[in-house]
């Protein structure tokens, strides 16, 4: 599926940010910083990162943070009816 078919389907733009440790340096924070398309508020893309993560991955998640925007949809389409032309 193409990111326009996705925002035609109410996905829309959300950023991640995950701060977490791993097991090598426990005192330090990192951060993993993600783009992608997402159906709010269920966020089922994200779920599904986050479980591949706790499975796969060896880091502590310490937090989770989206900002998430829609951009476009089906709601938003207007006809436009009429061209005006100045000079």
């Amino acid at each position: 599926m193409t990111d326009l078919e996705r925002q035609l389907k109410g996905y829309s733009l959300a950023t991640v940010d995950i701060h977490y440790w791993r097991p090598d340096h426990p005192s330090l924070l990192q951060q993993f910083s993600w783009q992608l398309y997402d159906l709010a508020p269920a966020y089922p893309e994200l779920k599904r990162f986050l479980d591949h993560w706790r499975r796969e991955i060896e880091a502590t998640i310490h937090s989770i943070r989206v900002a998430h925007r829609d951009m476009i949809g089906p709601r938003e389409w207007r006809s436009v009816e009429e061209v005006l032309r100045l000079h």
